[in-house]
């Protein structure tokens, strides 16, 4: 089963707020609630890390600076040192905000009152609690704002963000100025949509739940914009009694005289994904690679086309596109295979670029698209889809073409008909790498020769790959991993899976 959670947009959490206080739920209530749960997630994070139990925080004026000062006072009250940098005039100061620090100072916390200019020193250990700004933040960060933002970010301490980084747009994602870069960020209640659009995903750190008390039922009431993949799901079942072509037959249709790895890493990934057999059907100028191709693999020169097709209607699921390049015969070449192919069909790189020159071909019924931003961008501008946000424009084209879309970036996003987003938030910055995404297509066609649907496969394959990218991270350093450091991490990524996490 796939685990997930709703993602809403700042302005849907307000609404929901806003019916629990209807129902007679009291702000202040939800205040202690939530200062309680962050100081609590505070203290795990800093015993996780063998950190000094030392919290320095920054306070707006707002509801986000009551919390603030409340999780500062039950820190208080776990022996934490405790000092706060308040960053406005209590007469600038919302109610709770007031009443939160004053319990806050009689209870012996330290107060500094912060102006625009003046120099603020940090502790030289432990942790910096963001409670600045919360999600209803527009515009950009100004004057007083900027000044405390760069120093917490240049301090070197870990940041932990209450609700979200200060600075950052809770619908978007966008930064107007600057903006504080957590380590962590604990949402209460549920994550937003800013975390994971713009320039989100590069403030928000690793994303912890924190809790306010409010009902499940009200919760219910609004509808998501996303859901937030955690985990992938189950991987196909094997039978006892299969023989290759039941595990999953696997064609690639890829490569190029300049980009011969694409297809060997495709193909190779399909094997290393489960499938019981794939052939790659390369050019024919690729035939001096002889055995510098993995055993294997089968490889078949493209020239005669009635063998391609005989094959395609054997095999399970295709790959096409990766490294094929973008002459007149590749394009000749995909809008054939593509208007005759009848099983699921994962379209990678050069034939997506096809398409957005070729918006009016026919697609298989079946089909995953997988581009990158750019490609994204290329395909939208094709189908002439240029209003909405950025989850509306996807789904849109979604709908239209009637196929699968994984927008592979950081995080990932998964589009499909009918369907409500998915943000899939796997792997690294190390991923960012020439074949990575090859390696991706080739999983991903391998869970779809062995049976699974479309929109299951896409979770779990990018939540393989995603794995297997850290591992790489892990031993490699995101600096300096390949693609192929990816494929070599398969096999532990699935074994993680199969709930084995100490093979080697």
């Amino acid at each position: 089963m796939i685990k997930k959670s709703k993602v809403i947009s700042a302005k849907s959490m307000i609404k929901i707020e806003g019916l629990a206080y209807a129902q007679g739920h009291q702000e202040l209530d939800f205040m202690e609630r939530a200062g309680i749960s962050i100081a609590n997630e505070i203290e795990k994070f800093v015993l996780e890390n063998n950190l000094a139990r030392t919290a320095t925080l920054l306070v707006g004026k707002g509801n986000n600076g009551g919390d603030a000062y409340v999780a500062g006072l039950k820190l208080l009250e776990k022996k934490f040192q405790v000092r706060a940098f308040h960053l406005y005039s209590m007469e600038q100061s919302g109610p709770l905000c007031r009443e939160q620090k004053e319990r806050f100072e009689k209870a012996g916390g330290r107060i500094d009152f912060v102006q625009e200019g003046k120099e603020v020193f940090f502790a030289a250990d432990g942790v910096i609690v963001d409670g600045l700004v919360g999600t209803g933040f527009k515009g950009k960060a100004e004057g007083a704002l900027v000044d405390i933002i760069c120093k917490a970010n240049h301090s070197k301490l870990p940041i932990i963000a209450i609700d979200i980084p200060s600075g950052v747009s809770g619908d978007t994602g966008e930064v107007g100025s600057v903006a504080i870069q957590a380590t962590a960020t604990i949402y209460l209640e549920l994550p937003k949509l800013g975390f994971f659009l713009g320039k989100g995903w590069n403030h928000v750190g690793k994303l912890i739940r924190g809790e306010f008390g409010l009902p499940p039922a009200l919760i219910d009431q609004v509808p998501p914009d996303a859901f937030l993949i955690e985990e992938g799901g189950n991987l196909p079942v094997l039978e006892r009694s299969r023989h290759k072509y039941e595990a999953g037959y696997v064609i690639t249709v890829a490569g190029s005289s300049s980009m011969s790895g694409a297809g060997i890493l495709s193909s190779y990934a399909a094997l290393k994904s489960g499938a019981g057999i794939v052939k790659w059907f390369y050019p024919p100028e690729l035939e001096f690679l002889g055995a510098t191709t993995p055993w294997e693999v089968i490889k078949e020169p493209f020239e005669n086309e009635m063998v391609f097709f005989k094959e395609l209607e054997r095999a399970k699921a295709l790959v096409i596109g990766p490294g094929m390049g973008r002459e007149k015969q590749e394009r000749k070449k995909v809008k054939q295979i593509l208007s005759e192919c009848k099983i699921p069909c994962v379209i990678d790189a050069d034939a997506l670029y096809f398409l957005s020159k070729y918006p009016f071909w026919t697609l298989p019924a079946q089909s995953l698209l997988t581009p990158h931003l750019g490609e994204l961008h290329r395909l939208l501008e094709a189908y002439a889809i240029q209003e909405g946000s950025f989850l509306s424009r996807c789904q849109a084209l979604a709908e239209k073409k009637k196929v699968s879309i994984l927008v592979k970036g950081g995080p990932n996003f998964l589009f499909s008909p009918r369907e409500v987003p998915s943000i899939l938030p796997f792997g690294n910055p190390g991923m960012a790498t020439a074949g990575s995404g090859d390696v991706l297509s080739g999983v991903l066609a391998a869970l779809l020769a062995q049976g699974m649907p479309v929109r299951e496969a896409a979770i779990l394959g990018c939540y393989l790959h995603g794995m297997a990218g850290n591992l790489a991270a892990e031993k490699y350093t995101p600096y300096c991993m390949t693609a192929s450091d990816i494929l070599t991490f398969l096999p532990q990524a699935f074994a993680f899976c199969l709930g084995k996490k100490g093979i080697e």
